[in-house]
């Protein structure tokens, strides 16, 4: 075959093209069970952080095998449905009206008493954030929370991220008179005009911390049967 022809030219690209997406299909296909457990053992760290519990790469297993007794899938109502909780697709379940959604409740046994783990998903200034409230037995008062996000501006919305304002969630009310009142995020000095309990936004993180509080009131409304039913159960 002529090396100055135009055939020879495609040829050796197509062979070339071939060589090279084959190499990175194995690649792929050996490095996937990797990094699933790395997302794995990343979300398990979350819930952990949820729970004021810390942990690293090296013994998020075994802790979270030691604090989450159990885990199940529940509907808006409270009621338990088939599957994992640790399967479900939070980001996908919050597509779909309240009504049709899987409600992923993790179980944890910590301090001596019992918490309720529940995920949450929403949108920040730059794309998704989500995090984990930890919740007491009285279905009442969060334990703990933890939040991360893909891609909010460093020292601004990403501050939703540290210890600083996840902490401030420790002690909050989910029920207020009876009914269920989400945890508010505003700015340093305003109170919420409907007595729900708050904690102060983060400064110069306005949209960030707006999606936030969104993101709590849409996600932890589903569970409030559920959390309902814990306060019944207590009485």
């Amino acid at each position: 075959m002529n090396r100055q022809g135009n055939l020879y030219t495609i040829v050796y690209t197509a062979v070339i093209v071939c060589v090279v997406g084959a190499a990175l299909a194995w690649v792929s296909l050996t490095l996937k069970p990797k990094q699933n457990d790395n997302i794995r053992i990343d979300k398990m760290q979350q819930m952990l952080s949820s729970i004021r519990v810390a942990s690293d790469e090296t013994n998020a297993i075994e802790l979270y095998g030691r604090y989450v007794v159990d885990e199940y899938v529940i509907n808006i109502e409270g009621e338990r449905l088939e599957g994992k909780a640790f399967d479900v697709n939070v980001a996908n379940e919050v597509k779909k009206a309240p009504s049709e959604r899987k409600l992923p409740v993790f179980v944890c046994n910590i301090d001596n008493s019992t918490k309720y783990i529940l995920p949450v998903y929403g949108t920040g200034l730059w794309g998704p954030i989500w995090g984990y409230v930890s919740v007491d037995d009285d279905g009442c008062t969060v334990y703990g929370a933890y939040f991360s996000h893909q891609g909010e501006t460093p020292g601004l919305g990403a501050e939703i991220a540290t210890e600083g304002f996840a902490g401030q969630f420790k002690g909050k009310q989910l029920f207020k008179d009876g009914g269920f009142k989400s945890v508010a995020v505003l700015k340093k000095g305003q109170k919420p005009a409907n007595g729900e309990d708050y904690v102060d936004a983060i400064s110069g993180g306005t949209i960030t911390s707006k999606g936030v509080q969104s993101m709590l009131s849409s996600c932890l409304s589903c569970y409030s049967a559920f959390l309902s039913e814990l306060q019944n159960n207590k009485k």
